[in-house]
């Protein structure tokens, strides 16, 4: 490929943008998929077509028509092939491992008889064929193995750790239950992203927490210097056994909303969120202190209910001060996380019932596996200071 065809097509990429706006933005993405796939095995080959060069690996071999479903519609791309080199693009490679996981997680209920009427039309529209059992456990196998090597990859030492926890429908015992999925993101030393680690457990009690935040010092987790969660008491009980002593910041957002639950007043609200928020958004932990002691006092007639529990519960929600002020507002909350949770429930709902906690698992590592492999590759999320980003014990936990 010349760099006049490159040109002529990304002109015709403008044209379609400029003319058709929005709506020319699926066959937009199909022409800069595709050249940056024929790129992409130009350097495979170690030579562009038809260039002679000593460094060739390989050679074209033209291309496979492949439709790929996206949030744009449909898009027909076209996969280069090559010959005397393995080659596939890593684009679609990282795609279709979450659209494996997702296609097994459906064809399993579709096997197994669950809700089988409105199965049949999710499997036929994302498989375009039918599954045997037969097939199902053999892709589930191939899969599962790769998910559990990432599950269980070695980890090291991880400065910011934040948990989180969120519920999907899964069938046990006969009957439906909402399990949990346990997970744990991290930023290393090096100021990048990663996805620690994923559990299916029942609920959120104490002893999966422990069990889930045991597994990950086992495979080598250390240098923990802060974590951020959510105020769960079977969190709270495993955090504090399996990290003692490390510097815990409670999410604002979720502190913000288990303020209002002792508002006795709706009329009160909004002035309670905004004293509130200037407590947290103070310039250093000293005028916070100031603030809330303020508030506490403001409220002790009109709202002692309230008064009570901002002087308990509003301080767990401080902790972020010691850090970098550059940090504090990416973690003061779960929202990175959250986020992630979203979009595991933007690929999950698909499926609407899992038949057991082996097909969530799967679905859902296959999800964080290509979130985390994109972080770590990706740009820093933080730039992190040569001497140590907080205080507290930063042996291994």
């Amino acid at each position: 490929m010349t760099h006049e065809d490159q040109f002529t097509r990304f002109e015709e990429l403008f044209q379609l943008l400029s003319e058709h706006g929005f709506d020319g933005m699926a066959e937009a993405i199909e022409i800069l998929m595709n050249e940056a796939m024929k790129l992409e095995r130009s350097d495979a080959l170690g030579a562009m077509p038809y260039q002679r060069s000593e460094s060739r690996r390989g050679y074209a071999n033209g291309f496979k028509p492949k439709t790929v479903n996206s949030r744009l519609g449909r898009l027909a791309l076209k996969v280069p092939q090559t010959r005397d080199v393995e080659f596939y693009p890593s684009a679609l490679e990282r795609g279709e491992r979450s659209e494996r996981a997702l296609k097994l997680a459906v064809a399993e209920m579709y096997v197994q008889g669950v809700s089988t009427r409105k199965v049949a039309e999710i499997t036929q529209e994302l498989c375009g064929l039918d599954i045997s059992s037969s097939q199902v456990s053999r892709a589930a196998e191939l899969l599962d193995e790769e998910l559990q090597a990432w599950r269980e990859r070695p980890l090291g030492t991880v400065p910011y750790v934040i948990l989180d926890a969120r519920y999907e429908k899964v069938r046990h015992g006969g009957s439906v239950r909402d399990c949990a999925v346990l997970v744990a993101i991290g930023v290393l030393e090096n100021g990048q992203r990663s996805v620690l680690g994923v559990s299916v457990s029942l609920s959120e009690a104490e002893v999966h927490w422990r069990g889930f935040l045991k597994s990950l010092i086992d495979r080598g987790l250390h240098g923990v210097q802060f974590i951020v969660s959510d105020d769960h008491s079977g969190l709270k009980q495993a955090r504090k056994a399996c990290f003692p002593g490390i510097a815990w910041q409670r999410c604002q957002f979720h502190l913000m909303q288990n303020a209002l639950h002792y508002v006795p007043k709706t009329s009160m609200r909004t002035e309670v969120t905004q004293d509130l928020r200037n407590v947290l958004n103070a310039p250093d932990r000293h005028e916070a202190d100031r603030l809330l002691a303020q508030l506490i006092k403001k409220f002790e007639r009109s709202a002692p209910d309230l008064s009570a529990w901002m002087e308990t519960n509003i301080p767990e929600g401080l902790t972020v001060f010691e850090l970098p002020l550059s940090h504090r507002r990416r973690l003061r909350t779960t929202n990175m996380l959250e986020r992630l949770n979203q979009e595991i429930k933007r690929r999950t709902r698909v499926a609407t019932l899992f038949p057991n906690e082996d097909s969530l698992l799967r679905l859902v590592s296959a999800i964080l596996s290509e979130t985390s492999e994109d972080w770590e590759t990706g740009k820093i999320y933080l730039t992190m200071p040569s001497n140590a980003p907080a205080k507290g014990n930063t042996e291994k936990g």
